[in-house]
């Protein structure tokens, strides 16, 4: 399977101090190699490395999980380092 490099853009309510801790988490449990770009309580961008379904999965995580925050959206694009 190819590696693929994509950026995920969340956007909502991710003001959390849990929520930065649990993506670098996430992607490492999925075998991930991420880097976050940006992150302010109302967006992050994170630079991802790895299987398309592996970032799949991250995505969907993302939107189920943490429980104190809120994502209302995330936007997929290639990671400008591709």
């Amino acid at each position: 399977m190819l590696d693929a490099r994509e950026r995920l853009t969340i956007r909502g309510r991710l003001g959390a101090d849990s929520f930065l801790p649990w993506i670098t988490r996430h992607a490492a449990r999925l075998g991930l190699d991420g880097e976050i770009r940006h992150a302010d309580a109302e967006q992050v961008d994170i630079d991802l490395l790895g299987p398309i379904d592996l970032i799949d999965a991250m995505e969907m995580g993302c939107l189920l999980g943490p429980i104190d925050v809120w994502v209302e959206t995330i936007d997929r694009t290639p990671s400008p380092s591709a």
